[in-house]
Protein backbone atom coordinates (compact mmCIF):
# COMPACT_ATOMS: atom_id res chain seq x y z
CA UNK A 1 0.00 0.00 0.00
CA UNK A 2 2.96 1.88 0.79
CA UNK A 3 4.63 2.04 -2.85
CA UNK A 4 1.19 2.46 -4.51
CA UNK A 5 0.60 5.32 -2.46
CA UNK A 6 3.93 7.48 -3.82
CA UNK A 7 3.41 6.48 -7.52
CA UNK A 8 3.06 9.26 -9.42
CA UNK A 9 -1.15 9.90 -10.91
CA UNK A 10 -1.75 8.97 -14.85
CA UNK A 11 -1.02 11.88 -17.10
CA UNK A 12 -4.20 12.41 -19.46
CA UNK A 13 -2.94 15.23 -21.64
CA UNK A 14 -0.31 15.52 -24.67
CA UNK A 15 2.95 15.55 -23.58
CA UNK A 16 3.27 18.58 -26.30
CA UNK A 17 0.68 20.97 -24.28
CA UNK A 18 2.36 20.12 -21.10
CA UNK A 19 4.69 23.52 -19.53
CA UNK A 20 7.95 22.60 -19.50
CA UNK A 21 10.36 23.06 -16.19
CA UNK A 22 13.54 23.16 -17.83
CA UNK A 23 14.64 27.08 -18.29
CA UNK A 24 15.97 26.78 -21.81
CA UNK A 25 12.33 26.46 -23.06
CA UNK A 26 11.39 29.45 -20.90
CA UNK A 27 9.55 32.72 -23.49
CA UNK A 28 11.12 35.73 -23.82
CA UNK A 29 9.34 38.85 -25.60
CA UNK A 30 11.15 39.25 -29.21
CA UNK A 31 9.71 42.28 -30.40
CA UNK A 32 9.34 46.09 -29.01
CA UNK A 33 12.47 45.65 -27.22
CA UNK A 34 13.17 49.46 -28.00
CA UNK A 35 12.28 52.46 -25.82
CA UNK A 36 9.33 54.70 -26.89
CA UNK A 37 10.49 56.29 -30.06
CA UNK A 38 8.30 60.03 -30.76
CA UNK A 39 5.92 60.61 -32.87
CA UNK A 40 6.93 60.73 -36.98
CA UNK A 41 6.72 64.71 -38.08
CA UNK A 42 3.38 65.25 -39.47
CA UNK A 43 2.63 65.36 -43.14
CA UNK A 44 2.12 68.35 -44.98
CA UNK A 45 -1.90 67.64 -45.76
CA UNK A 46 -2.31 67.53 -41.63
CA UNK A 47 -0.76 70.33 -40.77
CA UNK A 48 -2.34 72.57 -37.83
CA UNK A 49 -5.01 74.82 -39.56
CA UNK A 50 -4.11 77.24 -37.27
CA UNK A 51 -0.50 77.40 -38.08
CA UNK A 52 -1.33 76.86 -41.63
CA UNK A 53 -3.73 80.51 -41.07
CA UNK A 54 -1.02 82.33 -38.93
CA UNK A 55 1.46 81.29 -42.13
CA UNK A 56 -1.05 83.26 -44.62
CA UNK A 57 -1.56 85.68 -43.12
CA UNK A 58 2.40 86.14 -42.70
CA UNK A 59 2.37 86.17 -45.99
CA UNK A 60 -0.26 88.52 -46.57
CA UNK A 61 -2.64 86.16 -48.45
CA UNK A 62 -6.34 86.20 -47.55
CA UNK A 63 -6.92 82.63 -45.96
CA UNK A 64 -10.63 81.10 -47.44
CA UNK A 65 -12.48 79.42 -44.69
CA UNK A 66 -13.35 75.97 -44.90
CA UNK A 67 -16.99 76.21 -44.29
CA UNK A 68 -19.96 73.26 -45.18
CA UNK A 69 -21.81 73.95 -48.20
CA UNK A 70 -25.58 75.10 -47.88
CA UNK A 71 -28.29 72.33 -48.34
CA UNK A 72 -31.67 71.85 -47.72
CA UNK A 73 -31.26 68.09 -46.69
CA UNK A 74 -35.17 66.41 -46.74
CA UNK A 75 -34.13 63.24 -45.21
CA UNK A 76 -34.08 63.74 -41.93
CA UNK A 77 -37.77 65.29 -41.79
CA UNK A 78 -39.11 62.17 -43.83
CA UNK A 79 -37.35 60.16 -41.53
CA UNK A 80 -38.73 61.74 -38.78
CA UNK A 81 -42.14 61.62 -39.88
CA UNK A 82 -41.93 58.01 -40.66
CA UNK A 83 -41.37 57.48 -36.86
CA UNK A 84 -43.90 59.58 -35.85
CA UNK A 85 -46.46 57.63 -38.19
CA UNK A 86 -45.61 54.56 -36.18
CA UNK A 87 -45.08 55.99 -32.82
CA UNK A 88 -48.30 58.71 -32.92
CA UNK A 89 -51.62 58.07 -30.43
CA UNK A 90 -54.07 58.18 -33.43
CA UNK A 91 -54.33 58.10 -37.46
CA UNK A 92 -55.45 62.05 -37.30
CA UNK A 93 -52.47 63.05 -34.73
CA UNK A 94 -49.67 65.32 -36.75
CA UNK A 95 -47.45 67.86 -34.05
CA UNK A 96 -47.93 71.33 -35.00
CA UNK A 97 -44.69 72.84 -35.99
CA UNK A 98 -43.88 75.68 -32.77
CA UNK A 99 -43.18 79.30 -33.57
CA UNK A 100 -40.08 79.63 -32.86
CA UNK A 101 -36.66 79.49 -34.48
CA UNK A 102 -34.80 76.57 -32.68
CA UNK A 103 -38.12 74.26 -34.05
CA UNK A 104 -36.47 74.10 -37.33
CA UNK A 105 -35.47 70.38 -36.31
CA UNK A 106 -38.95 69.85 -36.07
CA UNK A 107 -40.43 71.23 -39.63
CA UNK A 108 -41.87 67.79 -41.20
CA UNK A 109 -42.56 67.28 -44.73
CA UNK A 110 -45.32 69.44 -45.97
CA UNK A 111 -47.47 65.83 -46.47
CA UNK A 112 -47.58 66.17 -42.95
CA UNK A 113 -49.48 69.39 -42.77
CA UNK A 114 -52.48 67.89 -44.82
CA UNK A 115 -54.63 70.94 -43.40
CA UNK A 116 -51.76 73.42 -43.37
CA UNK A 117 -51.21 75.31 -45.97
CA UNK A 118 -48.70 77.70 -44.75
CA UNK A 119 -46.03 75.32 -43.98
CA UNK A 120 -45.83 74.62 -47.72
CA UNK A 121 -44.55 78.13 -48.86
CA UNK A 122 -41.12 78.09 -50.33
CA UNK A 123 -39.85 81.47 -49.81
CA UNK A 124 -36.58 81.33 -48.11
CA UNK A 125 -33.87 81.82 -50.98
CA UNK A 126 -31.65 78.98 -50.46
CA UNK A 127 -29.34 79.31 -53.86
CA UNK A 128 -28.70 80.39 -57.18
CA UNK A 129 -26.94 78.53 -59.78
CA UNK A 130 -25.04 80.05 -63.25
CA UNK A 131 -23.77 78.50 -66.13
CA UNK A 132 -20.31 79.75 -67.20
CA UNK A 133 -21.29 80.54 -70.30
CA UNK A 134 -24.68 82.77 -69.35
CA UNK A 135 -28.01 82.58 -71.25
CA UNK A 136 -31.24 82.71 -70.41
CA UNK A 137 -32.93 79.68 -69.05
CA UNK A 138 -36.21 78.83 -70.33
CA UNK A 139 -36.93 75.56 -68.49
CA UNK A 140 -36.64 73.40 -65.44
CA UNK A 141 -37.66 70.18 -64.34
CA UNK A 142 -37.21 67.83 -61.55
CA UNK A 143 -35.86 64.02 -62.67
CA UNK A 144 -37.80 61.50 -61.74
CA UNK A 145 -36.31 60.28 -58.87
CA UNK A 146 -35.70 63.98 -57.65
CA UNK A 147 -32.68 64.16 -56.39
CA UNK A 148 -31.74 66.63 -59.56
CA UNK A 149 -32.86 69.34 -61.47
CA UNK A 150 -32.58 69.60 -65.26
CA UNK A 151 -32.65 72.97 -66.83
CA UNK A 152 -32.56 74.02 -70.63
CA UNK A 153 -31.44 77.31 -71.97
CA UNK A 154 -31.40 79.34 -75.05
CA UNK A 155 -27.51 78.15 -76.00
CA UNK A 156 -29.60 74.88 -76.45
CA UNK A 157 -27.86 73.32 -73.29
CA UNK A 158 -28.86 70.97 -70.49
CA UNK A 159 -27.41 71.45 -67.16
CA UNK A 160 -28.30 69.26 -64.25
CA UNK A 161 -27.62 70.67 -60.59
CA UNK A 162 -27.82 68.42 -57.43
CA UNK A 163 -30.83 68.98 -55.43
CA UNK A 164 -29.66 68.32 -52.08
CA UNK A 165 -26.38 71.10 -52.13
CA UNK A 166 -27.53 72.69 -55.69
CA UNK A 167 -23.58 72.14 -57.15
CA UNK A 168 -23.52 71.67 -60.56
CA UNK A 169 -23.35 68.35 -62.21
CA UNK A 170 -22.75 67.96 -65.94
CA UNK A 171 -23.99 69.99 -68.67
CA UNK A 172 -24.81 68.68 -72.30
CA UNK A 173 -25.12 70.17 -75.91
CA UNK A 174 -28.79 68.83 -76.60
CA UNK A 175 -29.89 70.69 -79.23
CA UNK A 176 -28.58 73.31 -81.59
CA UNK A 177 -30.93 76.11 -81.24
CA UNK A 178 -33.06 77.32 -78.04
CA UNK A 179 -34.23 74.69 -75.66
CA UNK A 180 -38.32 75.69 -75.83
CA UNK A 181 -39.72 72.96 -73.46
CA UNK A 182 -38.69 69.74 -72.25
CA UNK A 183 -41.04 66.94 -69.31
CA UNK A 184 -40.34 63.07 -68.68
CA UNK A 185 -42.40 60.88 -69.10
CA UNK A 186 -45.10 59.93 -66.23
CA UNK A 187 -42.83 56.48 -65.40
CA UNK A 188 -39.68 58.40 -65.29
CA UNK A 189 -37.95 56.17 -68.11
CA UNK A 190 -37.40 58.89 -71.15
CA UNK A 191 -37.24 62.97 -71.40
CA UNK A 192 -38.45 64.52 -74.55
CA UNK A 193 -37.57 67.63 -75.58
CA UNK A 194 -37.99 70.61 -78.21
CA UNK A 195 -36.55 73.56 -79.29
CA UNK A 196 -36.60 76.84 -81.73
CA UNK A 197 -36.35 75.27 -85.22
CA UNK A 198 -39.24 72.61 -83.99
CA UNK A 199 -36.99 69.89 -83.53
CA UNK A 200 -38.38 66.89 -81.28
CA UNK A 201 -35.76 64.72 -79.11
CA UNK A 202 -36.00 61.42 -76.63
CA UNK A 203 -33.23 61.21 -73.89
CA UNK A 204 -32.97 58.59 -71.42
CA UNK A 205 -32.61 59.73 -67.88
CA UNK A 206 -28.46 59.46 -68.63
CA UNK A 207 -29.06 62.14 -71.09
CA UNK A 208 -28.44 59.51 -74.06
CA UNK A 209 -29.89 60.90 -77.08
CA UNK A 210 -32.32 57.96 -78.82
CA UNK A 211 -33.83 60.15 -81.52
CA UNK A 212 -34.87 63.27 -82.82
CA UNK A 213 -37.15 64.67 -85.95
CA UNK A 214 -38.84 67.67 -87.14
CA UNK A 215 -41.87 67.86 -85.34
CA UNK A 216 -42.93 71.72 -86.79
CA UNK A 217 -41.99 73.86 -89.12
CA UNK A 218 -41.59 76.52 -86.20
CA UNK A 219 -40.71 76.94 -82.55
CA UNK A 220 -42.56 74.47 -80.40
CA UNK A 221 -43.64 76.20 -77.51
CA UNK A 222 -45.10 73.27 -75.26
CA UNK A 223 -44.62 69.51 -74.70
CA UNK A 224 -46.74 67.61 -72.51
CA UNK A 225 -47.18 63.36 -72.08
CA UNK A 226 -50.82 61.38 -71.99
CA UNK A 227 -51.68 59.85 -68.58
CA UNK A 228 -49.76 56.27 -70.17
CA UNK A 229 -46.97 58.04 -72.15
CA UNK A 230 -48.25 56.61 -75.45
CA UNK A 231 -48.99 59.66 -76.58
CA UNK A 232 -47.54 63.03 -76.19
CA UNK A 233 -48.94 66.79 -77.57
CA UNK A 234 -46.87 69.46 -78.85
CA UNK A 235 -47.87 73.04 -79.27
CA UNK A 236 -46.20 75.58 -81.82
CA UNK A 237 -46.12 79.37 -83.04
CA UNK A 238 -47.54 77.60 -86.67
CA UNK A 239 -50.81 77.43 -84.77
CA UNK A 240 -51.93 73.34 -84.52
CA UNK A 241 -51.18 71.39 -81.99
CA UNK A 242 -49.95 67.65 -82.89
CA UNK A 243 -50.49 64.27 -81.53
CA UNK A 244 -47.83 61.88 -81.97
CA UNK A 245 -47.20 58.41 -81.09
CA UNK A 246 -44.61 57.94 -78.67
CA UNK A 247 -42.91 54.61 -79.55
CA UNK A 248 -43.40 55.12 -83.35
CA UNK A 249 -42.58 58.81 -83.50
CA UNK A 250 -45.11 59.18 -85.75
CA UNK A 251 -47.78 62.10 -86.16
CA UNK A 252 -51.44 60.94 -85.18
CA UNK A 253 -53.71 63.68 -85.58
CA UNK A 254 -53.29 67.93 -85.97
CA UNK A 255 -55.65 70.04 -83.98
CA UNK A 256 -56.34 73.46 -85.72
CA UNK A 257 -58.50 76.20 -84.86
CA UNK A 258 -56.35 78.77 -82.95
CA UNK A 259 -56.01 81.72 -84.74
CA UNK A 260 -52.21 82.69 -83.58
CA UNK A 261 -49.42 81.10 -82.01
CA UNK A 262 -50.15 78.56 -79.55
CA UNK A 263 -48.38 78.85 -76.47
CA UNK A 264 -48.67 76.16 -73.87
CA UNK A 265 -50.25 72.91 -74.13
CA UNK A 266 -51.53 70.34 -71.13
CA UNK A 267 -52.48 67.03 -71.17
CA UNK A 268 -55.44 66.29 -67.94
CA UNK A 269 -53.19 64.36 -65.46
CA UNK A 270 -55.59 61.20 -65.85
CA UNK A 271 -58.02 61.89 -68.99
CA UNK A 272 -57.91 62.27 -72.43
CA UNK A 273 -58.37 66.00 -72.38
CA UNK A 274 -56.69 68.48 -73.52
CA UNK A 275 -56.08 72.48 -72.77
CA UNK A 276 -54.00 74.58 -74.94
CA UNK A 277 -53.44 78.66 -74.71
CA UNK A 278 -52.80 80.97 -77.80
CA UNK A 279 -51.83 84.16 -78.40
CA UNK A 280 -55.03 84.76 -79.53
CA UNK A 281 -56.15 84.70 -76.05
CA UNK A 282 -58.13 81.92 -76.25
CA UNK A 283 -58.29 78.61 -74.61
CA UNK A 284 -59.27 75.96 -76.07
CA UNK A 285 -60.19 71.93 -74.71
CA UNK A 286 -59.82 69.05 -76.87
CA UNK A 287 -60.37 65.45 -77.42
CA UNK A 288 -57.60 64.22 -78.71
CA UNK A 289 -59.51 61.28 -79.87
CA UNK A 290 -61.26 63.02 -82.31
CA UNK A 291 -59.41 66.24 -82.43
CA UNK A 292 -62.25 68.38 -82.10
CA UNK A 293 -62.85 71.41 -79.74
CA UNK A 294 -64.80 70.55 -77.00
CA UNK A 295 -64.97 74.07 -75.35
CA UNK A 296 -63.38 77.71 -75.98
CA UNK A 297 -62.78 80.30 -73.10
CA UNK A 298 -62.31 84.16 -73.73
CA UNK A 299 -61.42 85.41 -70.09
CA UNK A 300 -58.60 86.23 -70.88
CA UNK A 301 -58.13 89.80 -72.62
CA UNK A 302 -53.64 89.14 -73.69
CA UNK A 303 -51.39 86.52 -75.43
CA UNK A 304 -52.04 83.02 -72.64
CA UNK A 305 -48.25 82.28 -71.53
CA UNK A 306 -48.41 79.19 -69.66
CA UNK A 307 -51.38 76.39 -68.01
CA UNK A 308 -51.14 73.81 -65.28
CA UNK A 309 -53.57 71.00 -64.34
CA UNK A 310 -53.85 70.80 -60.32
CA UNK A 311 -53.08 66.69 -59.73
CA UNK A 312 -56.36 66.10 -59.04
CA UNK A 313 -57.48 67.36 -62.67
CA UNK A 314 -60.55 69.11 -61.36
CA UNK A 315 -58.76 72.97 -61.34
CA UNK A 316 -56.77 74.57 -64.49
CA UNK A 317 -54.93 77.68 -63.77
CA UNK A 318 -53.57 80.36 -66.73
CA UNK A 319 -51.11 82.50 -67.12
CA UNK A 320 -51.85 85.77 -69.53
CA UNK A 321 -49.75 88.90 -70.38
CA UNK A 322 -52.67 90.88 -69.06
CA UNK A 323 -51.15 90.69 -65.86
CA UNK A 324 -53.41 88.09 -64.36
CA UNK A 325 -53.62 84.65 -63.45
CA UNK A 326 -57.30 82.49 -63.77
CA UNK A 327 -58.02 79.46 -62.24
CA UNK A 328 -60.91 77.46 -64.12
CA UNK A 329 -63.26 74.85 -62.84
CA UNK A 330 -63.91 72.45 -65.53
CA UNK A 331 -66.75 70.50 -63.49
CA UNK A 332 -69.10 73.45 -64.09
CA UNK A 333 -66.64 75.03 -67.03
CA UNK A 334 -66.36 78.21 -64.82
CA UNK A 335 -64.01 80.91 -63.47
CA UNK A 336 -63.41 79.70 -60.13
CA UNK A 337 -60.44 82.41 -59.12
CA UNK A 338 -58.57 85.66 -60.36
CA UNK A 339 -55.37 86.62 -59.31
CA UNK A 340 -54.51 89.76 -59.49
CA UNK A 341 -51.15 91.20 -57.87
CA UNK A 342 -48.48 91.09 -61.05
CA UNK A 343 -47.13 94.30 -61.89
CA UNK A 344 -46.21 93.14 -65.35
CA UNK A 345 -47.24 90.10 -67.43
CA UNK A 346 -47.41 86.95 -66.28
CA UNK A 347 -44.80 83.93 -67.74
CA UNK A 348 -45.16 81.12 -65.41
CA UNK A 349 -47.46 78.85 -63.60
CA UNK A 350 -47.09 75.80 -60.98
CA UNK A 351 -49.44 73.74 -58.90
CA UNK A 352 -47.93 72.57 -55.23
CA UNK A 353 -47.75 69.22 -55.05
CA UNK A 354 -49.49 68.92 -52.00
CA UNK A 355 -51.47 71.80 -50.74
CA UNK A 356 -53.58 74.18 -53.05
CA UNK A 357 -50.87 76.58 -53.24
CA UNK A 358 -50.28 78.29 -56.90
CA UNK A 359 -47.14 80.07 -57.98
CA UNK A 360 -47.06 82.21 -60.11
CA UNK A 361 -43.49 83.99 -62.22
CA UNK A 362 -43.56 87.61 -63.49
CA UNK A 363 -41.52 89.60 -66.09
CA UNK A 364 -41.08 92.02 -63.55
CA UNK A 365 -38.93 89.01 -61.21
CA UNK A 366 -41.34 88.64 -58.66
CA UNK A 367 -42.60 85.08 -57.91
CA UNK A 368 -46.10 84.87 -55.98
CA UNK A 369 -47.66 82.26 -53.61
CA UNK A 370 -51.35 82.23 -53.86
CA UNK A 371 -53.39 80.08 -51.24
CA UNK A 372 -56.71 78.79 -52.71
CA UNK A 373 -57.90 77.89 -49.45
CA UNK A 374 -58.43 81.88 -48.19
CA UNK A 375 -61.96 83.18 -48.45
CA UNK A 376 -62.04 86.32 -50.25
CA UNK A 377 -64.81 88.43 -48.94
CA UNK A 378 -67.35 88.63 -52.06
CA UNK A 379 -67.08 86.51 -54.92
CA UNK A 380 -65.90 89.20 -57.15
CA UNK A 381 -63.13 90.24 -55.33
CA UNK A 382 -59.59 89.01 -55.97
CA UNK A 383 -57.62 87.32 -53.38
CA UNK A 384 -54.19 89.03 -52.54
CA UNK A 385 -50.86 86.95 -52.64
CA UNK A 386 -50.10 84.94 -49.66
CA UNK A 387 -46.66 85.41 -49.99
CA UNK A 388 -45.04 87.35 -52.12
CA UNK A 389 -41.14 87.44 -53.32
CA UNK A 390 -41.05 90.92 -55.27
CA UNK A 391 -37.44 90.62 -56.15
CA UNK A 392 -36.87 86.73 -56.76
CA UNK A 393 -35.06 87.48 -60.15
CA UNK A 394 -33.67 90.51 -62.40
CA UNK A 395 -35.97 89.59 -65.37
CA UNK A 396 -38.62 87.35 -66.89
CA UNK A 397 -39.60 84.42 -64.24
CA UNK A 398 -39.69 81.77 -67.47
CA UNK A 399 -40.47 78.59 -65.87
CA UNK A 400 -41.06 77.06 -62.01
CA UNK A 401 -41.04 73.87 -60.68
CA UNK A 402 -41.73 72.34 -56.92
CA UNK A 403 -39.98 69.34 -55.41
CA UNK A 404 -42.35 66.36 -55.42
CA UNK A 405 -42.04 66.53 -51.70
CA UNK A 406 -43.06 70.30 -51.76
CA UNK A 407 -40.26 71.40 -49.80
CA UNK A 408 -38.14 73.08 -52.37
CA UNK A 409 -39.13 75.43 -55.68
CA UNK A 410 -36.88 75.96 -58.35
CA UNK A 411 -37.49 78.80 -60.70
CA UNK A 412 -35.48 79.65 -64.07
CA UNK A 413 -35.09 83.35 -65.11
CA UNK A 414 -34.10 85.87 -67.83
CA UNK A 415 -31.78 86.98 -66.23
CA UNK A 416 -29.64 83.90 -66.83
CA UNK A 417 -30.05 81.97 -63.50
CA UNK A 418 -31.62 79.76 -61.87
CA UNK A 419 -32.66 79.85 -58.02
CA UNK A 420 -33.44 77.61 -55.61
CA UNK A 421 -36.43 78.46 -52.83
CA UNK A 422 -37.36 76.83 -49.86
CA UNK A 423 -39.76 76.72 -46.46
CA UNK A 424 -39.28 79.45 -44.24
CA UNK A 425 -38.26 78.47 -40.95
CA UNK A 426 -41.35 78.28 -37.75
CA UNK A 427 -41.81 81.92 -36.19
CA UNK A 428 -40.39 83.65 -39.05
CA UNK A 429 -42.87 86.40 -41.02
CA UNK A 430 -43.82 85.59 -44.37
CA UNK A 431 -41.15 87.41 -47.29
CA UNK A 432 -42.21 90.12 -49.21
CA UNK A 433 -38.77 90.62 -51.48
CA UNK A 434 -36.51 88.10 -53.09
CA UNK A 435 -32.96 87.53 -53.17
CA UNK A 436 -31.33 90.60 -53.38
CA UNK A 437 -27.62 89.23 -54.45
CA UNK A 438 -26.53 87.12 -57.39
CA UNK A 439 -23.68 85.08 -56.83
CA UNK A 440 -21.57 85.00 -60.07
CA UNK A 441 -19.32 82.37 -58.75
CA UNK A 442 -20.24 78.86 -57.73
CA UNK A 443 -17.01 78.81 -55.07
CA UNK A 444 -18.99 81.68 -53.50
CA UNK A 445 -21.49 78.99 -51.84
CA UNK A 446 -18.75 77.94 -49.36
CA UNK A 447 -18.55 80.85 -47.36
CA UNK A 448 -21.96 80.63 -46.27
CA UNK A 449 -22.74 78.82 -43.12
CA UNK A 450 -25.64 76.77 -42.42
CA UNK A 451 -28.06 75.85 -39.88
CA UNK A 452 -28.74 72.33 -40.22
CA UNK A 453 -31.83 71.31 -42.56
CA UNK A 454 -33.13 74.44 -43.69
CA UNK A 455 -31.58 77.91 -42.95
CA UNK A 456 -28.38 80.07 -43.69
CA UNK A 457 -27.06 83.08 -42.33
CA UNK A 458 -24.56 85.51 -44.17
CA UNK A 459 -21.40 87.57 -43.99
CA UNK A 460 -21.02 90.83 -44.58
CA UNK A 461 -20.50 90.77 -48.27
CA UNK A 462 -23.54 89.52 -48.49
CA UNK A 463 -26.17 92.00 -47.29
CA UNK A 464 -27.82 94.47 -49.68
CA UNK A 465 -27.52 98.12 -48.63
CA UNK A 466 -30.52 99.32 -46.06
CA UNK A 467 -30.94 95.67 -45.17
CA UNK A 468 -29.80 94.09 -41.84
CA UNK A 469 -29.26 91.24 -43.86
CA UNK A 470 -30.58 88.81 -46.32
CA UNK A 471 -30.13 86.08 -44.69
CA UNK A 472 -28.13 87.04 -41.29
CA UNK A 473 -27.10 89.92 -39.40
CA UNK A 474 -25.71 92.84 -41.96
CA UNK A 475 -22.67 94.81 -40.86
CA UNK A 476 -21.19 91.83 -38.73
CA UNK A 477 -18.93 88.96 -39.80
CA UNK A 478 -19.58 85.77 -38.34
CA UNK A 479 -18.00 85.03 -34.67
CA UNK A 480 -17.64 82.02 -32.87
CA UNK A 481 -20.28 83.06 -30.49
CA UNK A 482 -23.06 82.17 -33.31
CA UNK A 483 -25.29 79.35 -32.10
CA UNK A 484 -27.19 77.31 -35.03
CA UNK A 485 -30.77 77.66 -34.61
CA UNK A 486 -30.54 79.87 -31.75
CA UNK A 487 -28.72 82.97 -32.89
CA UNK A 488 -25.79 84.81 -31.49
CA UNK A 489 -24.62 84.07 -27.83
CA UNK A 490 -26.03 87.16 -25.33
CA UNK A 491 -28.06 87.95 -28.23
CA UNK A 492 -31.60 88.69 -27.26
CA UNK A 493 -32.89 88.77 -31.02
CA UNK A 494 -35.19 85.57 -30.55
CA UNK A 495 -37.20 87.61 -27.93
CA UNK A 496 -37.49 90.37 -30.50
CA UNK A 497 -36.99 90.52 -34.04
CA UNK A 498 -36.50 87.68 -36.55
CA UNK A 499 -33.05 87.52 -38.21
CA UNK A 500 -32.84 88.30 -41.84
CA UNK A 501 -36.04 90.97 -42.08
CA UNK A 502 -35.05 94.21 -43.77
CA UNK A 503 -35.02 97.77 -41.76
CA UNK A 504 -36.86 99.72 -44.28
CA UNK A 505 -39.05 99.69 -47.11
CA UNK A 506 -38.27 97.89 -51.12
CA UNK A 507 -36.59 100.51 -53.39
CA UNK A 508 -38.94 100.86 -56.60
CA UNK A 509 -39.07 98.44 -59.13
CA UNK A 510 -37.74 100.86 -61.31
CA UNK A 511 -34.42 101.77 -59.49
CA UNK A 512 -33.82 97.42 -59.26
CA UNK A 513 -34.32 96.80 -62.62
CA UNK A 514 -33.65 100.31 -65.02
CA UNK A 515 -36.08 99.14 -67.73
CA UNK A 516 -38.75 97.37 -68.79
CA UNK A 517 -37.47 93.56 -69.10
CA UNK A 518 -40.41 93.28 -71.70
CA UNK A 519 -39.90 89.42 -73.72
CA UNK A 520 -35.94 89.41 -73.84
CA UNK A 521 -36.31 85.83 -74.68
CA UNK A 522 -35.06 85.71 -77.71
CA UNK A 523 -36.96 84.74 -81.12
CA UNK A 524 -39.91 87.07 -80.36
CA UNK A 525 -41.78 84.77 -77.30
CA UNK A 526 -41.67 82.57 -74.24
CA UNK A 527 -40.89 78.92 -74.48
CA UNK A 528 -43.14 75.95 -72.84
CA UNK A 529 -43.21 75.60 -68.94
CA UNK A 530 -43.22 72.64 -67.44
CA UNK A 531 -46.08 69.98 -66.82
CA UNK A 532 -48.82 70.68 -64.55
CA UNK A 533 -47.37 69.60 -61.23
CA UNK A 534 -49.10 70.52 -58.13
CA UNK A 535 -51.85 70.75 -55.77
CA UNK A 536 -55.16 69.54 -55.37
CA UNK A 537 -58.65 71.90 -56.23
CA UNK A 538 -60.20 73.88 -53.06
CA UNK A 539 -60.69 72.48 -49.88
CA UNK A 540 -59.33 68.97 -51.38
CA UNK A 541 -56.72 66.77 -51.03
CA UNK A 542 -54.54 65.43 -53.81
CA UNK A 543 -57.53 62.93 -54.76
CA UNK A 544 -60.27 64.18 -54.03
CA UNK A 545 -61.84 65.15 -51.05
CA UNK A 546 -60.79 64.27 -47.69
CA UNK A 547 -62.68 61.63 -45.75
CA UNK A 548 -64.63 62.11 -42.17
CA UNK A 549 -67.23 65.24 -43.19
CA UNK A 550 -65.18 67.91 -43.04
CA UNK A 551 -64.73 69.40 -46.44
Amino acid sequence: MASSSKSPLPILLPSNVLASTSGADEWKPRRYLSAPQPPPAEDARYVDPDMTAARHGAEGKALKKIRPRRTVDYGGGMGRWALMRKLRPNSTYVPQPRPALPYVIDLLPPKAYPDNASTSLCTKFVHTSTNKIRCPVNVVVWTPEARRVLTGSTSGEFTLWNGLTFNFETILQAHDTAVRTMTFTHSGAFLASADQSGIIKYFQPNMNNLTAWPGHREAIRGLTFSPDDRRFATASDDSTIRIWSFEESREERVLTGHGWDVRCVEWHPTKGLLVSGSKDNQMKFWDPRTGTALATLHQHKNTIQALAWSPNGNLVASASRDQTVRVFDIRAMKEFKVLKGHKKEVCSVTWHPIHPILVTGGSEGSILHWDLTTPTPTLTSSPSPRASLLQAHDSNVWSLAFHPLGHLLVSASNDHTTRFWSRERPGEPEKSSGADQDQDDQDDDDDQQMVPGMGWWGKEEDTAPGMTGVYGRGGESQSDDYIPGFGFAGDNSMNGGIHGRQDGPLPPQEDVFGRDSGDERGHNGRGGGPGGVGGGGRQQSRWGPRRGGRY
